[in-house]
Order: C-alpha cells, then sequence, then structure tokens
C-alpha cells in the first residue's frame, strides 16, 4: 500500500494555503465576540490573540521545517516526548482540524441564503461538503492552485467591503457601548474579554495547518518560513481591518449573533439591492470557500499521518492510485462534518448557537495543540541539540514562552466559561487513548514490518 505523498507545492502556494485556511475567519465566527465583551473590549482580546499567534507561527515554525512530516504537531511531540504525547498532540490536531469545516459550511449557507432565501442553509452545507471533497481527491496540484485564486479573490473583497462602507464609517459607532454594554471601561468587562477569547482565535485559527503540507512543498525549509511569516501579517492587518470598520457602520450589536456580519454591515450603507451588497456575497463565497477547502487538505493530511503511524485504523492511509491523494482521510473528516451539520441537539446547548459551539470546539482542540507544540519545542532544544533547524525560533526562549503562557491562558479561560464543551472535549479525547491503547500491539507489528521493508 502506498502511504508517500508526492512534494509539488510551491511557496506561492503554501502562503495561499495559509491565508486560505484561515480567511473564512475575518467573515464570519468573531462576531460573536462582541455579544460578550463588546466592541472594544473584543478589540483587547484580537490584539492579545494576534500577538500569541505571531509569537506561536514564528516558534512554530522552527518545528515545521526541522519536522517536514504531513502529521504536524503529532510528529513533534512524538518525536520529542514519545507516542503517548504524540497522540494527544495528533487527537487535538484533529479535532480542531474536524470541528472547523462544520462551522464554515454553516456560514456557506448562511451567505446562500441571503442571496436565496429558498436554500435550505444545511443543504447548502452539505452541497459544499460533496463539491470540495471531490476536488480535493482529484489532487493537491489543482486543490493547491484552486486555493491561492479564491485566497487572492477573498483577500480583494474584505478590501472593496472596507472601501465602499468607509463612507458611512462612525468612530463613534465602534466605541458606544464598547465595555460590555458600557461606554466606559470598568471591571465588568474583564469577564467578557476573556470569555471572547475564542472567537478572537477564529480570526486565526488553522493557520498551522501549512504543517500538513510540508511533505508535499518542494523546498520545505526555505518555502513555510516565508509562508507563515507572509500569511501572518496578512492576517492580522485583515482581521483589525474588518473588525474595524464592521463595527463602524450602524449599531454593532445587530452583528453580533449572526454568521454573515459584513452583508448585514454593508446592507445598512447601500440597501438591500445594492449591486455592491450582491458583489459581496458572491466574492465573499470566496473567502469561505478558501478556508473550507484548505482544512479539508489539512484535516485529510491529519487523519492520512495518524492512520499511517496506526493511530487511526491503517485503511486511512490510502493513496488513491491515480490521483495521489488520502482519498479515504478526506472522506471520513466529511462523513463527521456532515454529521455534525445536522447535530443541533446534540452540539447545541450552553445557552450558544451550533455554529458558537462548532467554533469553540475546534479551538479547544487548536489551544491544546499549541501548548503540546511549544513544550515539544523547547524539550527537542533540550534533547536533540544538533537536530538540524533551517528556521531558529526569533528570540528563544522568550517568544515561545510568551506563546506558552498566553495558550495556557486561553486554555483556562475556555474551560472557565465553557464546561460543557470542555467536558465534551476531554470525553472525545479519552475516547480516542482508549483506542490508542487497544490498539497498541498492532501498532507496533505495523512499525516492525515498515522497519523490515526499510532495511530490505
Amino acid at each position: 500500500m502506498q502511504t508517500t505523498l508526492k512534494q509539488s507545492l510551491s511557496t506561492w502556494q503554501l502562503w495561499g494555503i495559509a491565508v486560505g485556511l484561515v480567511i473564512s475567519g475575518e467573515y464570519f465566527g468573531w462576531s460573536y465576540g462582541w455579544a460578550s465583551a463588546g466592541t472594544l473590549g473584543f478589540a483587547v482580546s484580537a490584539i492579545f490573540v494576534a500577538l500569541m499567534y505571531t509569537a506561536f507561527i514564528f516558534s512554530f515554525t522552527e518545528l515545521t521545517t526541522a519536522i517536514p512530516h504531513a502529521g504536524g504537531p503529532f510528529a513533534y511531540a512524538k518525536r520529542a516526548f514519545g507516542p503517548h504525547v504524540g497522540y494527544l498532540a495528533g487527537a487535538a490536531t484533529l479535532i480542531e482540524f474536524v470541528f472547523a469545516p462544520p462551522a464554515i459550511s454553516l456560514a456557506i449557507g448562511a451567505y446562500l441564503n441571503v442571496q436565496f432565501p429558498q436554500i435550505d442553509p444545511k443543504m447548502a452545507a452539505l452541497g459544499a461538503y460533496l463539491v470540495f471533497m471531490s476536488l480535493n481527491i482529484v489532487g493537491v496540484q489543482i486543490a493547491a492552485s484552486f486555493e491561492l485564486i479564491v485566497t487572492l479573490l477573498a483577500i480583494f473583497e474584505l478590501l472593496v467591503f472596507m472601501g465602499v462602507v468607509a463612507p458611512g464609517f462612525a468612530l463613534s459607532n465602534f466605541v458606544k457601548g464598547g465595555w460590555a454594554g458600557q461606554d466606559h471601561f470598568g471591571w465588568h468587562a474583564v469577564p467578557g474579554m476573556f470569555a471572547a477569547i475564542p472567537f478572537a482565535i477564529w480570526f486565526f485559527l488553522a493557520i498551522e495547518g501549512v504543517a500538513m503540507a510540508a511533505e508535499e512543498a518542494k523546498n520545505p525549509r526555505r518555502s513555510i518560513p516565508i509562508a507563515y511569516a507572509g500569511g501572518i501579517l496578512t492576517l492580522v492587518v485583515l482581521a483589525l481591518g474588518v473588525m474595524l470598520f464592521a463595527g463602524g457602520v450602524g449599531d454593532w450589536r445587530a452583528l453580533s449573533n449572526i454568521n454573515d456580519p459584513l452583508p448585514q454591515a454593508m446592507k445598512t450603507i447601500v440597501g438591500q439591492n445594492s449591486g455592491w451588497l450582491h458583489m459581496l456575497i458572491w466574492l465573499g463565497l470566496f473567502g469561505l470557500i478558501a478556508s473550507f477547502h484548505g482544512i479539508i487538505l489539512g484535516y485529510s493530511r491529519q487523519i492520512f499521518a495518524l492512520a499511517r503511524e496506526g493511530y487511526l485504523p491503517p485503511v486511512l492511509a490510502r493513496i488513491h492510485p491515480r490521483f495521489q491523494t488520502p482519498y479515504l482521510a478526506i472522506l471520513a473528516g466529511g462523513v463527521f462534518g456532515i454529521a455534525a451539520i445536522f447535530s443541533d441537539e446534540f452540539i447545541k446547548f450552553g445557552g450558544q448557537s451550533l455554529t458558537a459551539n462548532i467554533v469553540t470546539m475546534s479551538v479547544f482542540g487548536a489551544i491544546l495543540m499549541y501548548i503540546i507544540s511549544m513544550l515539544s519545542l523547547f524539550q527537542l532544544r533540550r534533547s536533540a541539540p544538533q537536530m538540524e533547524r533551517p528556521f531558529a525560533a526569533p528570540g528563544y526562549p522568550w517568544l515561545p514562552l510568551f506563546a506558552l503562557c498566553a495558550a495556557l491562558l486561553c486554555m483556562a479561560t475556555m474551560i472557565y466559561y465553557n464546561p460543557l464543551l470542555a467536558g465534551l472535549f476531554a470525553a472525545l479525547l479519552a475516547l480516542g487513548y482508549i483506542y490508542f491503547l487497544l490498539t497498541a500491539k498492532a501498532r507496533e507489528a505495523m512499525q516492525a514490518r515498515a522497519a523490515q521493508g526499510m532495511q530490505v
């Protein structure tokens, strides 16, 4: 059974994946943070999270270039701490990347519903899964080229949005009630700022997914640092700009609990029937599609890598004989995501919408993975000082330490404000660990056969 991926991705394609994975976070999801923190309180949360991500990405790049592996964080943790911690990192990354696409597909459905009210958003979400799973199966080169094109269109559309609403922007709108409903900062605003952290993370969630395309990069040691650095800078500028302009065009409270804040913000400026609004809806879909499509690529490589190592059923590591893609891994993640879309009663609890809860579950996985990755960085600096590191984390140890401490703070606040979802997250990890323990002997046998094959 073939378990090797083809190296074909350029630096520009990796940058497109880095930005494309995340750019849907500029279109929806983040505005839920306004409901608890207000615009100004959420701005503080977002700036803190932006600093955390900048520190994390420049530290994470050291691991990605030193160990270019489709498993990403799973491979780093396994190398640093062994298979048990490797499992934990892999499971956390898998939860992040499998839960994110359902939220994005629901937003795609919401955007289409604005244009065509007769369309059921959930059926549109299902259609998105079927189309983009197929595109990912056809080939990574086609998928990556498509990702770059739709990412550039999505960036263009965000700039158009800011330009169109700029004449109606008023800072007074943005700051009114900006501290959790009050006009002035006080201790009442602090809990909301912490509660809003998951939605600030949504601005940047999944940029680390480039690591899962490292095996398919032509020159990962050079291209990945460029893709990561350019990607995080692009996203920080866009996130702050979109948040500021959307909140300054009217009553931001009307945008705080919906899946399509940008069309609704533009509607207050140009009206219901404006061509600008229709263009935003259609081109806005490119941003959602870029992330949806890119994260399918990311989750499939994570499932593939875990299956190849025996952490998931080995059949999921099969490569399509014609297209050279992990087609069963793509389909497996899609089945889970489609089930999540239609599981309102199971996931919709705790007083939040289905989308908000799916976003929070994805963020739980991401934050745990960030913590383990930074611990792996410190451990490998001690245990493998001679390992070749084409890119060294700048400001070591202080930059990685800040990223680690910030991630720990985010995890603590998320558990405090989302105890039910934290319990569900822990239960998923526990179930996966039981499978990990039950399959230990089979995994050892598979690894022994692989070692014998390498010797031959």
